[in-house]
């Protein structure tokens, strides 16, 4: 039992510190490409870091108890011996895991935009009409629950070798951020080109959190567009605080 409560309060510290690293670095990096861009949402950003960090806990439970039974017994199907499978299956199974994740997030989503819902869960998300880096993880505790179930899950049933697991945190961690920065990272040539049709990125969620009715999905368009729900790029921010850093 130890060792369950040693491994889950380990995986909230890794979940709690890389929330705190990534979505500040690129805050910092927001802050350096333009000055002064949250200057005005400092009491929005001091909530989305408090909803975040309890999000972080409610992630890192399944995660840290599935991590001691990976160890301890066996449980997942998570494996080291890169030779176990075909060499195929490493990237296949990134692909595998991004594409489920994507169908579960935009139904789930969807779902919590039913007004009923909504109240109860979504609008914490949604307080952030503008967000920012540090809203990423800014979830009400039922919504972090509906994201928190599926990658245990998965690993539970999907073989997958830990490298590419990390792959995938790491594809989710960054997207989730570079999403909610209220200003597009991403080069024009891929955001409105062909790779941007199927992509997601800042400019297509900003329409989301704009309109709220529309743009579900996470990582990929092809939910939005085949059931109708895809509105196009958002609008970011004008004005003089969005003038790029003189170098």
């Amino acid at each position: 039992m130890t060792a369950l409560i040693l491994s889950v309060i380990a995986m909230t510290v890794i979940v709690g510190v890389r929330y705190l690293a990534v979505s500040g670095a690129f805050a910092w990096l927001t802050d350096r490409k333009l000055p002064g861009f949250y200057g005005d949402r400092r009491e929005q950003i001091r909530k989305e870091i408090g909803w975040s960090l309890a999000s972080a806990f409610i992630y890192a439970a399944p995660a840290g108890i599935l991590a001691w039974g990976w160890q301890a017994h066996g449980w997942t199907r998570i494996y080291s011996n890169v030779a176990d499978y075909p060499l195929w299956w490493l990237p296949a199974s990134v692909v595998i895991y991004l594409l489920l994740h994507d169908s579960w997030f935009y139904w789930t989503h969807r779902l919590m935009h039913r007004p009923s819902v909504y109240k109860r869960m979504h609008a914490v998300h949604h307080a952030s009409r503008d967000p920012t880096a540090w809203a990423a993880m800014s979830f009400h505790p039922w919504e972090s629950i509906t994201g928190a179930v599926l990658v245990p899950a998965l690993v539970l049933l999907i073989p997958i070798h830990y490298a590419a697991l990390l792959t995938v945190l790491l594809i989710m961690t960054v997207m989730g951020v570079t999403n909610h920065m209220g200003w597009e990272l991403f080069p024009k040539w891929l955001v409105r080109g062909p790779a941007g049709q199927w992509l997601i990125t800042a400019s297509h969620h900003q329409r989301h959190h704009e309109k709220h009715l529309c743009n579900f999905g996470l990582y990929f368009r092809f939910w939005d567009r085949l059931c109708g729900t895809d509105r196009g790029l958002g609008e970011f921010r004008s004005g003089p605080r969005l003038r790029p850093r003189q170098s």
